[in-house]
């Protein structure tokens, strides 16, 4: 059913003034708080997000000063992602101050409730290792890896860590410690820097004072502006869980494996799907090819069609892992061809009566068309489960999963997602789940109560049949000598943000370790840079060597990388024989190791045939 202009603006007034731009009468209509400011029309759109998709700046700006949720989703995609598809520099700008506020309060507020829901469980003290893998050539070694130290007694949580993050699209290393401690009401985050001796203590309740928004940082809205939008998710809504399998032939079983002590059931979960989605609407034809923000992406594209052509270099990848890919292009731009990209938002071909009627607009929709490339990569993630496990996931682990996702680390928020499944039963010991479209994460439970090596302010009580962990109160001490730092509002890190600097990291972890050498990368040559002077292993050179002589093949029949990139040398005929006679020996050494695997069976099942 078609609604007339009357009832549009009846049923939908704040909308309606957002879709005519009536700035002065939203203004009036959002002070007299008669209505929902988060009411969603017939396509899922708040007013905000209606704002951002048309481009009107001013009620933008009304709707932020009314604190609308700046952190709304609609189809997947965020407010801050919307409003950097719009192109527009100011509307970015006034999204992102506000968002990176409310996420401050939010933050501030459901700590204090974290706390109080461990205060009534068990002590504990726990390490994570975090261990990161990629089936990319070279970038496996690059990967950082960590333990997380947790130490819970009471509503007091201590987390100790030295993989603090990205700075300057490089990976952030110290040593650093956070400490939680919980009052009814509120609470107080101490972050321990060891390495400069300083601290920073911030109380954390909703009240900001007069703040009224947190500034991104230099550069950071036109870096968006200029780079794809681009989003990681892997759908739960799919995943299976069975339990692997020991044995060959007929004489199969269920696997177990011990990890660290613990009896653990082995389970795969099928049908784990990574999917990345990139829109380019709001980027230039020029900037596509010259984007320096997540330069990545344009190589990992070409790396991944390389290794659909190269039988070597696709059994390397199998050896690692196996993604299967599916890609696919959505274009909504109009059929006459016309760009919009890098310009101001198009008047819509959509009528008012048309959109909040909620009906098929066949294809159209508000604002820049859309141009969404999605790709899809399965794989395969494993779980380690153990009945024995002395520490509670719910009442334990996920709290201080929350918490750590607030220090800036919201890849935690992906292990919590994968781990919160219907799980079958037993405490996952042992998580491996992809991370990002090329890096896996391994996640370990290790040193249950510091009974594995001795830790400082921690030992154990055997009571009975239970074993009861002591947490002493010194380790939520500040060191005496340290010096206080002024505190100051920090941008709280999301998991997209995260992705878009991980690329960077990545990328320029890459670039730092070849520096100085006398050959050039991959990255190097991409980008057209010259050779630097520490060598690189021999296997390094070989592989490096293999992959930009397949990146040559691929210019001839492309269009160049870059203008400036001069041309890669040509492989040596006895360097691709080697990687072939290296892919033959680990075939030869795998087939050796699987007639032992053979022998031993048929030696037991004659055994047990005797007996």
């Amino acid at each position: 059913m078609t609604l007339s202009v009357a009832e549009i603006e009846r049923q939908y007034p704040l909308h309606w003034l957002v879709w005519n731009n009536e700035h002065e009468k939203l203004q009036k209509l959002l002070k007299a708080e008669e209505h929902d400011k988060e009411k969603l029309d017939p396509r899922g759109r708040t007013p905000l997000l209606l704002a951002v998709k048309l481009g009107h700046r001013e009620s933008v700006k009304c709707l932020l000063a009314a604190k609308c949720n700046a952190n709304f989703e609609c189809d997947g995609w965020s407010i801050v992602q919307e409003a950097v598809c719009s192109g527009d520099e100011q509307i970015l700008t006034a999204i992102l101050e506000v968002r990176d506020l409310q996420r401050h309060i939010q933050r501030v507020t459901h700590v204090p409730k974290l706390l109080q829901l461990l205060l009534d469980a068990p002590d504990f003290y726990v390490e994570m290792k975090w261990e990161f893998t990629s089936w990319v050539p070279l970038m496996s070694r690059l990967c950082p890896s960590d333990v997380y130290k947790v130490y819970k007694r009471g509503a007091n949580v201590r987390i100790d860590t030295t993989l603090l993050g990205f700075d300057n699209a490089t990976w952030q290393r110290g040593n650093r410690t956070y400490i939680f401690k919980g009052q009814r009401e509120t609470a107080t985050m101490i972050e321990i820097d060891h390495d400069t001796h300083e601290v920073l203590i911030e109380q954390l309740h909703s009240s900001v004072g007069n703040v009224v928004a947190i500034p991104p940082p230099p550069g950071s809205v036109r870096a968006r502006l200029s780079a794809p939008v681009v989003t990681n998710n892997i759908d739960m809504d799919k995943i299976s869980f069975e339990r692997n399998k020991a044995g060959i032939w007929g004489w199969r079983s269920e696997k177990n494996e011990s990890i660290n002590g613990y009896d653990c059931k082995v389970y795969g979960a099928s049908n784990v799907e990574f999917i990345t989605r990139t829109r380019t609407e709001h980027v230039n034809e020029q900037m596509k090819g010259k984007n320096s923000r997540t330069p990545i992406h344009n190589f990992l594209g070409i790396a991944e069609e390389e290794y659909r052509k190269s039988p070597e270099l696709a059994t390397y990848r199998e050896q690692l892992s196996s993604p299967h890919t599916e890609e696919k292009y959505e274009d909504d731009s109009p059929s006459d061809g016309a760009s919009n990209s890098g310009g101001s938002t198009p008047k819509s071909s959509v009528t008012a009566e048309e959109y909040f009627s909620g009906g098929d607009l066949q294809g159209r929709d508000i604002g820049r068309p859309k141009k969404v490339s999605t790709k899809i990569q399965r794989f395969k993630a494993n779980l380690w489960l153990s009945e024995e496990f002395p520490i509670r996931l719910q009442e334990q682990v996920l709290p201080i999963l929350d918490l750590m996702s607030t220090m800036a680390s919201p890849h935690v928020s992906k292990l919590k997602d994968f781990i919160t499944m219907q799980l079958p039963s037993g405490f996952p010991v042992k998580v491996e789940i992809p991370l990002f479209h090329v890096l896996n994460v391994c996640v370990t439970f290790v040193n249950v109560f510091g009974m594995d090596s001795p830790v400082e302010h921690v030992s154990t009580i055997q009571e009975q049949e239970r074993l009861t962990c002591v947490i002493d109160d010194q380790c939520f001490d500040i060191p005496s000598h340290y010096t206080n730092r002024d505190f100051e509002l920090r941008r709280q890190l999301t998991i997209e943000d995260e992705d878009d600097l991980l690329q960077i990291a990545i990328e320029q972890s890459l670039v730092e370790t070849s520096a100085d050498s006398d050959q050039v990368d991959i990255w190097e040559a991409l980008r057209g840079q010259k050779a630097s002077p520490l060598p690189f292993s021999d296997e390094e050179a070989q592989i490096q060597r293999v992959l930009q002589e397949s990146l040559t093949q691929y210019r001839g029949i492309n269009s160049p990388l870059s203008e400036d990139a001069e041309e890669f040398p040509a492989i040596d005929p006895d360097l691709a024989m080697a990687l072939r006679l290296s892919v033959q020996d680990q075939k030869l050494m795998e087939l050796e190791m699987q007639k032992e695997q053979e022998l031993m069976e048929k030696v037991l099942k004659l055994s047990l045939e005797e007996k």
